[in-house]
């Protein structure tokens, strides 16, 4: 059971305080308060402002603090005093240094990621209505699956970005088939801006999962700027979008669920002068009651053997990680759906 919450602040003008062990969170449309004691994390959207005091709060009491655009892109997160030890954040750094384990466990996030990949194009596929359609989704797939050996023979990072943005190709291509004969087309993936509102929700989606990500490799002592398959880059958190790779298509699966559904429509989203589409402050709301029920899904670990709930997943992976780094088991088990 789950017993602590993320707290959204969708109002630019919002301002979060802290008093007496609580956030106020005020803004035009009224006041709130929130006890620190049942928040795990605080996402701030857009404009809003959060005090030093308030900051201070969250930090003390283990509240991860995340900072999003209106496109769901991470300002900054700030979290609490890394846990872990100084050893395993010596381990990781030697690891990303050495290029053959740097490169083993690129192969695995990569492997994973193809994987899921393929195993949402396929479910896709069954559940089309069309032959046709459904005949093309799981061709997709199979052309996935068929790159997973050139994952474990890809003999540099360059080689396994390759085969990773060909799977990626395939795999988008499959996402606008599953989307075809709905109100919010998918023309190809883009971003920095999203051109299309199924854009708008993967990049807000996207957003969300790696600022959990981040908190997830805090929380185990893991420096989230040190990654294997996105080398390490000044203000990137390349070790929490590594791992995020492993839940790119349940996340992209949960978007293509509220678009068949319905639970998205075109008068969520405004579009700029310049092209670019966006969540409006009704659409965010909505969306993010949808992610929070999101959250709450189950998947059957194969490493544990036993069912999580999407929430906790970060941080298991995050701690499966910080294991093989101090050397208590062999390999990374990156997370594969059932």
């Amino acid at each position: 059971m789950r017993y602590l919450s993320t707290v959204y602040v969708r109002n630019h003008r919002a301002r979060v305080r802290h008093r007496r062990g609580s956030l106020l969170i005020s803004s035009p449309n009224g006041r709130q308060r929130v006890p620190l004691e049942a928040v795990d994390a605080l996402v701030i959207l857009g404009g809003g402002q959060i005090t030093t005091q308030a900051l201070e709060a969250c930090v003390k009491r283990g509240v991860r603090v995340a900072a999003l655009r209106q496109s769901g892109a991470v300002r900054f997160v700030v979290s609490p005093q890394t846990a872990g030890s100084v050893h395993l954040r010596t381990a990781l750094y030697r690891a990303v240094t050495d290029p053959s384990h740097s490169l083993t466990l690129a192969r695995s996030i990569v492997a994973a990621k193809l994987q899921n990949s393929r195993k949402v194009l396929v479910r896709w596929a069954r559940d089309e209505k069309e032959p046709e359609r459904a005949d093309n989704l799981a061709s997709r797939g199979q052309a996935i699956l068929a790159r997973v050996p050139r994952v474990g023979a890809a003999a540099t990072p360059d080689h396994l970005r390759g085969v990773e943005g060909d799977a990626a190709r395939t795999y988008f291509g499959g996402v606008r088939e599953a989307l075809a004969n709905f109100e919010l087309r998918f023309s190809g993936r883009n971003k920095r801006p999203p051109r299309d509102p199924v854009n708008a929700l993967l990049g807000f989606c996207y957003g969300l999962l790696i600022g959990e990500y981040i908190g997830a490799a805090e929380s185990v002592g893991l420096d989230y700027q040190m990654g294997f398959f996105h080398r390490p880059r000044s203000g990137r958190p390349s070790l929490a979008l590594d791992l995020a790779e492993e839940l790119r298509a349940v996340t992209d699966r949960f978007v293509v669920t509220l678009v068949r559904r319905r639970q998205m429509r075109l008068h969520d989203f405004i579009e700029t002068p310049g092209g670019a589409v966006y969540l409006t402050d009704a659409g965010r709301i909505r969306l993010l009651k949808a992610w929070e029920r999101h959250k709450e899904t189950e998947f059957r670990h194969p490493i544990l053997g036993r069912r999580v709930s999407r929430w906790a997943l970060p941080s298991v992976q995050a701690t499966l990680l910080a294991r093989h780094l101090r050397g208590d088991i062999t390999t990374y088990p990156p997370f594969v759906i059932a």
